[in-house]
């Protein structure tokens, strides 16, 4: 499921806990009481489909607001687009990743752009995590810390790269 700013919303459980606009938040419970989730979103359109974030992301999200007073995600400063790789480079380059994400723009004073990313590039690893779509850098980034240092595997001009990237704070 997507928020409306787009970010990919993960482990989402789909329930049918009735839920009017205007009233979730409250606990989703299993058959003996114990609270597995916290309602979080209706589809509007459709009859009875719900959604609650799992409780362990709940009380993931829940420290940090304590220890931080907000939640801080890293970004990386591009956008880009899933891409399908050529076997034959993939072959010779020794890539294991049957997709990558090409960078169609960089901002400017971003992470990656201090990194060298330029646009074009396709995007393989992250901390030796791979990227396959736009989601897996996502993923990566809201679980790494601020300031920490990366390594980014690219692709450019059909051969690897690696570039050197710091997370810092989404603003």
């Amino acid at each position: 499921m997507r928020s409306q700013s787009g970010r990919l919303i993960e482990n989402i459980i789909q329930t049918d806990a009735s839920l009017n606009p205007g009233n979730p938040g409250g606990p989703l419970v299993d058959s003996y009481g114990r609270v597995v989730g916290i309602n979080t979103a209706i589809i509007q359109s459709a009859q009875g489909i719900c959604f609650a974030i799992p409780i362990n992301t709940a009380k993931w999200i829940t420290g940090l607001l304590i220890k931080e007073g907000k939640i801080k995600r890293a970004y990386l400063g591009i956008m880009g687009r899933n891409i399908e790789l050529n076997r034959f480079v993939t072959r010779v380059n020794g890539i294991e990743n049957k997709f990558g994400v090409v960078v169609d723009e960089v901002v400017k004073d971003s992470p990656s752009y201090r990194a060298g990313i330029r646009a074009g590039d396709i995007m393989l690893t992250i901390d030796d995590n791979k990227v396959e779509c736009i989601d897996d850098i996502h993923k990566f980034l809201t679980r790494v810390e601020i300031d920490s240092n990366l390594t980014i595997t690219i692709l450019r001009n059909g051969k690897r790269e690696e570039l050197f990237a710091i997370a810092e704070e989404s603003r």
